[in-house]
C-alpha cells in the first residue's frame, strides 16, 4: 500500500511509458527549463537550440537587443527550423525556404504571392515565455505560468549572496552523462544524503560535513544546506572569505534543474533531459569568471567525475534494474520531522509535487 508522502511510489511511476507521455506533457511542458546561459547568445542574431520535454526550442538576441524564445517548427509543414548554435540574421526554414525575422514575424513565403488572402502578416512563429534568471536563460511553453520568483522564493537573492559575481560568470566546461534510468529515480538521487556516507565517501569527507546536511522545501524549490568539510580532509584548496566561501550549497528547481555552490564560491548546474521512460541525461554545467577551466576547477570537475558522478551511475540503474524486477514493493520512506541528513522528507515532497501536476489523470495514480 503506497500512502502519499509515507511510503516510496509504485514501480509503475518509474517503468510505465504512459506515466512518461503524462509527464512530459503535465510537467515538462508548464514548468521551467534551462535553456542556456545568456553569455551564449549576447550578439544580436545569436541563437542557441535546446530541448524541451520532447520539444525542440530557439533562443535568440533580436535586431532591438532583447532575448526571445521561439518553438523550433515551421508554420508552414513543421520542419525544425535551426540546430545547434551561431548567428542568423533571418530565420531560414531548410525545407521550403519559408523564413522568419528574429521577432519571429514571417519574412518570406516563396509562392505565397500568388495564393488568394494569404496573410503573411498573421504568421508568426509559437512564442515562449522567457526570464534571465542569475544570468541563465529559462524558458516555459505555458503561457499562463507563474514568474520564476513565485515558482522558486528567495532563490535568486540567495544565489546572489552565495556567489555576487554570478551574472559575470561564464561557461568553462560542460559533461553530458547518459544514465539509464527514470528520470525521477536520478532526480530523487540528487534530492536526498540518507545514502552519502554509504555511497558517496569522497563527497562525504571532502566537500561536505553529513552531519550537518539538510533538505528543505522553499516554493518548488528543494534547498540542500551544509558546511563545508573539515579542512584537514577536503578534497581541495578554498580561498578565504566570508561565512558562505566556505559552505556547500544547491537550489533544486522542480522539476529538472539545480544549482550548486562548491566552498570557494564554484558554481556548477545540473540539467536532467529526459529520453525516455528509462533513459536520462545528466549535464553538469562549470562556469568561471573568463569561462577557462583553472587547475583547480579541472581538479574538482575530474574528482567530481570519478567518485560522486560515477557512483551514482551505478546506484541510479541499480534502482531501475529493481524497479523493473518485478518483485519490487514500495517500502516505507524514513521521514523525520525534523529533518537532517538521515531522513527522506525531501523525497515524500517531491512525489507530492509529482502527483499535483499529474493529476488524476495520471495512469500509476490508482496504485497506492
Amino acid at each position: 500500500m503506497d500512502v502519499p508522502g509515507v511510503s516510496a511510489l509504485a514501480a509503475r511511476w518509474y517503468t510505465d511509458p504512459a506515466v512518461f507521455e503524462k509527464e512530459l506533457e503535465r510537467i515538462f511542458a508548464r514548468t521551467w527549463q534551462l535553456a542556456c546561459h545568456a553569455s551564449e547568445v549576447t550578439g544580436r542574431g545569436d541563437y542557441v537550440v535546446c530541448s524541451l520535454g520532447r520539444a525542440s526550442c530557439i533562443v535568440v538576441r533580436d535586431r532591438g537587443g532583447t532575448l526571445r524564445a521561439f518553438h523550433n517548427v515551421c508554420r508552414h509543414r513543421a520542419h525544425e527550423l535551426l540546430e545547434g548554435r551561431g548567428n542568423r540574421a533571418l530565420i531560414a526554414c531548410p525545407y521550403h525556404g519559408w523564413s522568419y525575422g528574429l521577432d519571429g514575424a514571417l519574412r518570406h513565403a516563396p509562392g505565397s504571392e500568388h495564393v488568394p488572402g494569404f496573410d503573411r502578416g498573421t504568421i508568426r512563429l509559437a512564442e515562449l515565455r522567457l526570464e534571465v534568471f542569475c544570468g541563465f536563460v529559462f524558458v516555459n511553453a505555458d503561457p499562463r505560468t507563474r514568474p520564476m520568483a513565485a515558482w522558486y522564493p528567495g532563490v535568486e537573492e540567495e544565489l546572489r549572496a552565495f556567489v555576487p559575481d554570478i551574472e559575470d560568470l561564464r561557461p568553462a566546461r560542460q559533461e553530458a552523462v547518459e544514465e539509464a534510468c527514470n528520470w525521477k529515480v536520478s532526480v530523487e538521487n540528487y534530492s536526498e544524503c540518507y545514502h552519502c556516507r554509504l555511497a558517496h565517501p569522497a563527497f562525504s569527507t571532502g566537500v561536505i560535513d553529513p552531519v550537518s546536511y539538510d533538505v528543505r522545501p522553499q516554493g518548488h524549490c528543494l534547498r540542500h544546506t551544509t558546511r563545508a568539510a573539515a579542512s584537514g580532509s577536503r578534497a581541495y584548496s578554498v580561498d578565504g572569505g566570508d561565512a558562505t566561501a566556505l559552505q556547500y550549497s544547491s537550489w533544486y528547481l522542480w522539476p529538472a534543474v539545480s544549482f550548486q555552490v562548491y566552498p570557494g564560491r564554484i558554481l556548477n548546474t545540473y540539467r536532467w533531459q529526459a529520453a525516455g521512460h528509462r533513459a536520462v541525461t545528466v549535464t553538469r554545467g562549470w562556469y568561471s569568471a573568463t569561462g577557462e577551466c583553472s587547475d583547480a576547477l579541472s581538479k574538482l570537475i575530474r574528482q567530481d567525475l570519478e567518485t560522486t558522478v560515477a557512483e551514482d551511475i551505478g546506484l541510479v540503474e541499480s534502482v531501475q534494474r529493481g524497479l523493473e524486477s518485478g518483485a519490487y514493493r514500495p517500502g516505507p520512506l524514513v521521514v523525520n520531522p525534523l529533518g537532517g541528513v538521515m531522513s527522506e522528507h525531501s523525497i515524500a515532497v517531491l512525489h507530492g509535487w509529482l502527483r499535483d501536476a499529474l493529476g488524476d489523470g495520471c495512469p500509476a495514480r490508482q496504485e497506492r
